[in-house]
C-alpha cells in the first residue's frame, strides 16, 4: 500500500513510520508542518529508504493536501498530526482549535475529493484511520471501571474537547458522505523518541542532571501506560484489518500512579547510574510536588478486549520491561534530546530544506 501519514515526524507518528519501513513493504508519504514537536531526528533511520517520503505540509493546508492526493495516489490515510500537550492547550488554545478541529476538517475534505474520483476496486480498499486518545472521555472515578468503545465523550481540558470534536467530525463524514474511516482512542504513550516535555522523558532527563522532579498535586492521578512500538503495531492493524465504521480501544493494561511512575525511574537510574551529579543525595530526592494543573483529570484505563478479540492484537511490553528499555534508550542517545532541549533540531531542519536535501 501507499500509506499517507499525517504528523509522522512527531512520537507517535515516526514510530509507526519505523514499524511500516521495517516490518512491511508498504510506502509512506510523511506528511507533517514540524512544529516544535515534529523531529525528523526520530526518523533518520528510514529517511534513505526508496519506500519513504517527506512533505512538509500543513494540514489546513487544502491545495498541498490536494497536491498529495494527486501525486501519490495513496491507499490509505493514517492521521496522527494534533497538538497534544495539556498544559500548552490551557495556556493557549487556539493551536488545538486550528490544528485538531480546522485540520482534520481540511483534511477529511480534501480526502473525500480524492476518494470520489477513484475507481471502484480503489475505492473499497481505501481506508481513512484517525487517531485519537482515550482524554476525549474525560476521567473515570474509582478504581475498577475502564473506559470501553461506547463511553460517553466528557473531555476535561481544551487539548482533549479538540480531539472529541475531531472524532465527532470523522464519524459524521462516514456517516453522512460514507468515507471508509475508522477511529482508534489509545492510553498513555511513552519509549524511544519522546519529547521532553512530557512526564516520563522529562523526568529522566531531569535527573541525569540533578533538577527537580515536579509532581502535580499529590501524584495520585492514574494513568494507563503503552509502549509507543506496541501502539504502532495496533495502528497498523487497524489500518488494515480494522472495520470500516468501528471504533478500536488501545490500552497497555498498565494502570500507574504519576508518583509511582517517576520513582520506578528513580529507581532504574539508581541502578544504572549510582554516580549521581554533585549534591544529590538520591534520585528520588528531586521529587517535588506543585500546584495541581486546572482540569486535571484523576485516572484514565482502557478496556482493549475489543481490538484483542477482533484483530488479535496484544502488547508486548509490560511496564516494567518498556520504562527500562525507555531510560536506557535516553542513555544511550544523548544526541537525540540534546539537540532537542538546545533548539538545535529546528535549524537542522531549516538547513536541510534550504540545501534541498531529501527528507
Amino acid at each position: 500500500m501507499n500509506i499517507l501519514i499525517t504528523g509522522g515526524a512527531g512520537f507517535i507518528g515516526s514510530a509507526v513510520i519505523r514499524h511500516i519501513i521495517a516490518n512491511t513493504e508498504d510506502l509512506v508519504i510523511n506528511v507533517d508542518k514540524l512544529t516544535y514537536a515534529g523531529n525528523l531526528n526520530s526518523l533518520n533511520e528510514v529517511t534513505n529508504s526508496s519506500r519513504y517520503a517527506f512533505e512538509k505540509v500543513d494540514i489546513c493546508n487544502r491545495a498541498e493536501l490536494d497536491r498529495l492526493f494527486r501525486q501519490y495516489q495513496p491507499d490509505a490515510v493514517m492521521h496522527l498530526a494534533a497538538e497534544s500537550h495539556v498544559d500548552r492547550s490551557i495556556d493557549d488554545p487556539a493551536a488545538f482549535i486550528k490544528t485538531n478541529i480546522i485540520g482534520t476538517y481540511v483534511l477529511l475534505e480534501a480526502t473525500r475529493g480524492y476518494w470520489n474520483q477513484l475507481d471502484f476496486e480503489k475505492r473499497s480498499a481505501f481506508r481513512f484511520h484517525h487517531i485519537s486518545t482515550d482524554e476525549v472521555y474525560g476521567d473515570l472515578q474509582g478504581t475498577d471501571g475502564l473506559f470501553t468503545e461506547t463511553t460517553a465523550y466528557a473531555p476535561s481540558s481544551p487539548y482533549s474537547a479538540s480531539k472529541a470534536s475531531s472524532d465527532h467530525l470523522v464519524r459524521a463524514w462516514e456517516r453522512t458522505y460514507a468515507l471508509p474511516t475508522i477511529i482508534s482512542n489509545c492510553s498513555n504513550n511513552y519509549g524511544p523518541y519522546h519529547f521532553p516535555e512530557k512526564l516520563i522523558p522529562l523526568m529522566i532527563l531531569n535527573a541525569l542532571e540533578g533538577k527537580a522532579l515536579p509532581i502535580y498535586g499529590n501524584g495520585l492521578q492514574i494513568r494507563d501506560w503503552i509502549f509507543v512500538e506496541d501502539h504502532a503495531r495496533a495502528l497498523y492493524k487497524v489500518v488494515t484489518e480494522g472495520e470500516i465504521g468501528e471504533t478500536y480501544n488501545i490500552g497497555g493494561h498498565n494502570q500507574k500512579a504519576n508518583i509511582d511512575v517517576v520513582q520506578t525511574i528513580c529507581s532504574i537510574i539508581e541502578r544504572i547510574m549510582p554516580s549521581k551529579p554533585k549534591g544529590i543525595e538520591s534520585y528520588q530526592s528531586l521529587i517535588t510536588y506543585v500546584e495541581d494543573r486546572p482540569g486535571h483529570d484523576v485516572r484514565y484505563a482502557i478496556d482493549a478486549t475489543k481490538i484483542e478479540r477482533e484483530l488479535n492484537w496484544k502488547p508486548q511490553e509490560t511496564f516494567e520491561t518498556g520504562i527500562l528499555k525507555t531510560v536506557l534508550w535516553y542513555l544511550d542517545n544523548r544526541q537525540w534530546w540534546s539537540c532537542v532541549l538546545d533548539g538545535s533540531y529546528n535549524r537542522e531542519h531549516l538547513d536541510a530544506r534550504k540545501e534541498g536535501i531529501k527528507q
